[in-house]
């Protein structure tokens, strides 16, 4: 028998995948939701890349709701998204188009499937950029789009959100994620200062557990230095 259940949406990514991982390591059940499947995962709702926003998330919706026959899950974990950089001179709603698809569409709809399949006293966690606390003059698409997920959290984290009663909606605001990507692109940074992913995932697992666990609406900066994480609740 299964430990919990959990959601994780854009879990063939570095972030996500780690998360699957860690929880399948735990014998927990893992849906995966992404434009391709983590075979790893018990389970895998391909997202139809070229659909609306409302087609996605129907889709998603109605996937979960044949596996899960009526069950909750303890956790949704939204780590999907991506990074463009740019700004208004060249391209602006090209890039803005492309981040609000990536970061905002899923977010959205993760906060959906919470409301609909998280338990009570269950984890929302949605991913910001702490970058985005300020002005991303080199990245204006990408700053907007995270600024909007840090709102969305703020909402999902008030009274008469939609979702459960004690339920947790939290974002995490990463500075830069040890990545394979990130170590390829910029091999000679201070890796020291990257946040590892399991320190991520092990963090989720914490929160899911009632451990430790921030104000709801709460977004949590990643802060690593030296090789130690701080969190910065904000």
């Amino acid at each position: 028998m299964a430990s919990g259940r959990i959601v994780v949406y854009g879990g063939r990514g570095a972030l996500g995948a780690a998360c699957v991982n860690h929880f399948k390591s735990a014998n927990w059940w893992v849906a995966n939701i992404d434009l391709n499947p983590n075979e790893k995962a018990d389970f895998n709702i391909t997202v139809p890349k070229d659909a609306s926003w409302v087609q996605q998330e129907e889709h998603v919706v109605n996937e979960l709701a044949s596996a899960l026959q009526g069950q909750k899950v303890n956790a949704v974990i939204c780590v999907a998204g991506g990074w463009a950089g740019g700004n208004a001179a060249k391209d602006l709603s090209k890039q803005a188009d492309l981040m609000w698809r990536q970061s905002v569409w899923s977010s959205s709809i993760a906060a959906t499937v919470a409301a609909k399949y998280l338990c009570a006293g269950g984890l929302l966690a949605l991913t910001g950029a702490k970058a985005a606390m300020e002005g991303t003059p080199g990245m204006i698409g990408y700053g907007m789009a995270k600024g909007a997920v840090h709102q969305l959290t703020k909402s999902l984290g008030a009274k008469d959100s939609g979702l459960p009663e004690d339920s947790l909606a939290v974002a995490i605001l990463p500075v830069t994620l040890d990545t394979e990507m990130n170590r390829k692109w910029m091999p000679k940074a201070d890796f020291g200062t990257w946040t590892p992913l399991t320190f991520v995932a092990e963090l989720f697992d914490k929160w899911i557990k009632g451990n430790e666990r921030p104000p709801s609406g709460s977004l949590v900066a990643l802060v690593t230095k030296d090789n130690v994480t701080e969190l910065i609740v904000q």
